[in-house]
């Protein structure tokens, strides 16, 4: 399997509405994204459906500054901000 059809799976979450913000991003701008934003997108895909919603919807917040950056602009890319 390759790297994108994993993360095309990976993308196919519990919520509809990850769903779609997740694939939106790995069809848009994956390919063409740093290393830096590829390796936190992963990382995103690792996490609980709840914890990632909450970090969308701005519910919760995380210390880490580049993960957070990667947050607005997925926040941006579904018109929350």
């Amino acid at each position: 399997m390759s790297e994108l059809s994993r993360l095309r799976w990976l993308c196919r979450r519990g919520m509809k509405e990850l769903d779609v913000v997740m694939s939106r991003y790995l069809e848009d701008c994956y390919e063409s994204a740093s290393t830096t934003d590829q390796g936190i997108f992963k990382a995103l895909l690792e996490m609980p459906d709840p914890d990632l919603y909450n970090l969308l919807l701005g519910r919760s917040e995380e210390n880490d500054l580049e993960l957070m950056r990667f947050i607005k602009l997925l926040r941006n890319m579904s018109g929350q901000d």
